[in-house]
């Protein structure tokens, strides 16, 4: 039996219920908050509670209804690698029998209406977690504080790496392309600010990397208690990200993503591994593989809704049931005869069409499975993704040989033959690491970072139910959410400049 659970003590659960309130979240956001005088008063009574705060935030990644809609897709993190996933059409729904994805991603009515509930979920969720984490930053200093214990300097880093995190994927999921100049997103930096106007892009990037600087300085020599903490690697993960969205100082990108190669103590999932190996590895957080990833057991009460329920034909949920999520069907074609990784998705028409019942699955591998509740771990960064990401920002840096090294490393372990690398250079090259992208990281959210960095046109595979074969560019309207109708009716500066 696992024994990594996150512990949840009493303030955690209050601050949870308090954002489970859908319109006075909004209405009254932060208000609907606890106060930061009522948190000084609880900390004084159990200094535990600072700790809690932050493990609320952790919580909060994997819990049902952190999007304060109750909908079936919201339960967490993982709801947005769907929806990423989704819009960027590498994920395809293939056959819906419940509709929860059909109208509002999978045919972009959410993205181009403002009163859909998927943009509230989001845009709730990550706001629900810069709020607690702004909360949480009271109990040691703010932004600014500088704790003197080593375990409230750790607890800060990742508090500010957390709220980094929430910042950025709002930049993603709710700006159509990188542009400094342009108005955005609400900034808030301190709890219980009042309603704020959208700030500059540019003013939100320089939060999020002074967040992810002081992070990285405060984690230092963090031994975290388990891979649901962000620790120093993580961070520098994270900030690797932020600046790469940019698509300038790729030299900063290549260098954070090598740290955390040589700095993580991660490796490479290798293929012929029958543990841990590409076919496999998805569903446990002790591969070595994972850099960031919680333990989903019988206490964390993950099932029905959750991203396995939603993609997994082995779990009791939809996708055992005729909501298929699949691998896009011209992305699938693409894998070279001898990839490994085509072996992840199986091809048995009208039945299980490209899902990827040897990549994700339950470890049980029983049809509709065999329990309510899911066992099978949630990861949220691994190795890969830096290998990628650095060969990535060598491309664009026109350093081409290391660029080709450093693919070799991932390719050389999925393909039988790499040797086609050696004759690839300038766009490619790009063209081919992003090609890997996609195949490796799918259903994990990275393809639709990666979409927007190479500002690539998608084009869907026969396998969707609707826009098959439409070109489909990374700004268009329909990649990204509206900021929802219920902040814009109760927050009068949303369309004010700060």
């Amino acid at each position: 039996m696992k024994k990594n659970v996150i512990k949840l003590i009493g303030f955690t659960a209050l601050v949870f219920s308090l954002q489970s309130c859908n319109d006075e979240f909004l209405e009254e956001a932060p208000s609907a908050f606890i106060t930061e005088t009522q948190l000084a008063d609880a900390v004084a009574v159990n200094p535990d509670i600072a700790a809690g705060t932050v493990d609320g935030l952790y919580v909060t990644m994997f819990s049902s209804g952190s999007g304060n809609t109750g909908g079936h897709d919201d339960f967490g993190q993982k709801a947005y690698d769907i929806f990423m996933d989704m819009l960027c059409s590498d994920m395809a729904l293939s056959n819906s029998s419940f509709g929860w994805y059909r109208s509002s991603i999978t045919e972009y009515q959410a993205p181009l209406d403002f009163t859909f509930g998927d943009n509230l979920q989001a845009w709730s969720y990550y706001y629900t977690l810069i709020f607690n984490a702004n909360l949480a930053l009271a109990n040691f200093g703010g932004e600014n504080g500088d704790p003197e214990v080593p375990e409230n300097r750790y607890s800060l880093g990742q508090v500010l790496a957390s709220r980094a995190h929430s910042y950025f994927m709002l930049t993603q999921l709710f700006a159509n392309d990188y542009d400094p100049n342009a108005e955005i997103l609400p900034l808030y930096r301190f709890a219980n600010p009042l309603g704020q106007g959208k700030a500059l892009t540019s003013e939100i990037y320089e939060v999020m990397e002074n967040d992810l600087n002081r992070a990285i300085e405060l984690l230092d020599g963090f031994n975290r208690p388990s891979k649901a903490q962000i620790n120093q690697s993580v961070a520098k993960g994270i900030l690797a990200y932020v600046i790469a969205s940019t698509r300038t100082r790729w030299d900063e990108v290549a260098a954070l993503s090598d740290d955390v190669l040589t700095e993580s103590g991660a490796v490479l999932m290798p293929s012929n591994n029958s543990t841990f190996g590409a076919l496999g590895g998805f569903n446990n957080v002790a591969n070595p593989s994972w850099l960031w990833g919680v333990d989903l057991n019988e206490n964390t009460g993950v099932g029905l809704l959750s991203w396995w329920g939603q993609v997994d034909f082995f779990s009791y949920s939809y996708a055992a049931v005729g909501d298929t999520k699949a691998m896009d069907a011209g992305l699938y074609e693409s894998m070279r005869a001898d990839d490994v990784r085509r072996n992840q998705f199986l091809d048995v028409p009208g039945l299980n069409y490209l899902q990827p019942l040897n990549k994700q699955f339950d470890e049980s591998r029983v049809e509709f499975g065999t329990n309510t509740l899911t066992f099978s771990d949630y990861h949220y960064m691994r190795y890969a993704e830096f290998v990628l990401l650095k060969a990535e920002a060598l491309a664009n840096m026109g350093q081409d040989g290391p660029a080709r090294t450093a693919l070799n490393e991932l390719v050389s372990e999925r393909i039988g033959d790499a040797s086609y690398l050696n004759a690839l250079n300038g766009d490619a090259l790009k063209n081919e690491i992003y090609k890997q992208t996609r195949l490796e990281l799918w259903g994990e959210g990275k393809s639709y970072f990666a979409m927007k960095r190479n500002m690539a046109t998608t084009q869907r595979g026969t396998n969707h139910l609707s826009f098959v074969g439409e070109p489909i560019p990374h700004n268009d309207e329909r990649m990204t959410f509206e900021i929802p109708q219920l902040e814009i009716q109760n927050n009068g500066d949303i369309n004010s400049q700060n």
